[in-house]
């Protein structure tokens, strides 16, 4: 009997150490997704004399949240490595490893404001990797064997265009040349991406429940790339509204589709909807400061309580599903 309760015990905790395999790389857009989040209510706070605390929090918990995030997921890496390489192979999974040099880059912007000593390294070190992702994914891309048209979805921008998020610290440490070197690159594939992943949605078969907030992904490029053209030129003009009002379009396009994504089932894929709307509350504010119009004061407020309120639902959700357990089991 005694015998019998040990080993069920042992089963146990073979099976509760054993769900470190099933981490998803994916986990790292909450690292984004917080990151934007600090840095829109830095900016929320310089607009609007709104409590600084609020983004300093959000700061060293995004700190922390990288920190133990990879420190989980190297773990992984060294215990079981074969889950890693399967990520890699896979169609879906290949374009959220850069979430983590993302979020590299990301952390780097907010520390300009909360701990500048940290932002160069930083900055180096998630350009420096993402680049390193790009060629990887992009090299993966041209010389495939098994991609699919049905593996396309808005996270494919995530490895390529996410080149677009590198001048927004870098014109802050005085690397100019080598922002406009990334910022191209964001652009250009963005646009080719763009088409592809329209095609795909229209033509083909509906995005699978799983994958369906990655569509909030769309906002991101030109939101990103208003915010990250502006840090470059020092101004908006025509190309700059161009991309802050395409941005704005996206949205309001998947604003009216808000009954469908509440309809869907918790996955933390959740995390799509978190960084896209930090960035498009961010260039919101952008553009209150440069053009002075009430107008975007407006709605400034209006995306920053969107996106509080979101960022909250998504940490008590992940929260409960942590509790639960039903992260980090495996699929199907």
């Amino acid at each position: 009997m005694r015998f019998g309760i040990i080993q069920s015990w042992e089963i146990r905790e073979l099976n509760h150490t054993s769900r470190l395999q099933y981490l998803p790389v994916s986990v790292f857009a909450m690292v984004m997704g917080m990151d934007g989040f600090t840095i829109a209510w830095d900016r929320g706070a310089a607009a609007f004399g709104l409590p600084s605390w609020i983004a300093s929090v959000g700061y060293y918990f995004t700190a922390t949240l990288l920190v133990v995030l990879s420190l989980l997921y190297g773990t992984k890496w060294l215990r079981y490595p074969q889950a890693v390489v399967k990520e890699f192979r896979h169609p879906v999974a290949l374009s959220f490893f850069p979430t983590f040099s993302i979020g590299v880059l990301l952390l780097s912007a907010a520390s300009l404001a909360h701990w500048p000593a940290i932002s160069r390294p930083l900055w180096i070190m998630g350009a420096t990797l993402h680049l390193a992702f790009t060629l990887y994914v992009m090299n993966a891309w041209l010389h495939h064997e098994h991609f699919q048209i049905q593996h396309i979805n808005p996270a494919w921008f995530i490895p390529v265009v996410g080149n677009i998020l590198v001048p927004i610290a870098g014109v802050a440490h005085g690397f100019h040349e080598i922002s406009w070197f990334y910022f191209s690159i964001g652009l250009l594939y963005w646009l080719v991406l763009l088409t592809i992943i329209f095609y795909r949605v229209i033509f083909h078969q509906p995005l699978p429940e799983r994958l369906m907030p990655t569509l909030f992904i769309l906002i991101a490029p030109p939101a990103v790339g208003f915010i990250s053209y502006v840090k470059l030129v020092g101004g908006v003009d025509v190309f700059a509204r161009l991309l802050y009002y395409a941005a704005l379009f996206v949205t309001l396009l998947l604003f009216t589709q808000l009954p469908r994504f509440a309809r869907l089932r918790f996955f933390i894929s959740w995390w799509a909807y978190s960084f896209p709307l930090a960035a498009v509350t961010i260039a919101t504010l952008e553009m209150r400061t440069q053009l002075g119009l009430p107008g975007f004061s407006i709605l400034g407020v209006l995306f920053l309580v969107v996106l509080s309120g979101v960022i909250s639902l998504l940490l008590v959700r992940t929260a409960l599903a942590v509790w639960r357990r039903e992260i980090c089991v495996a699929e199907g």
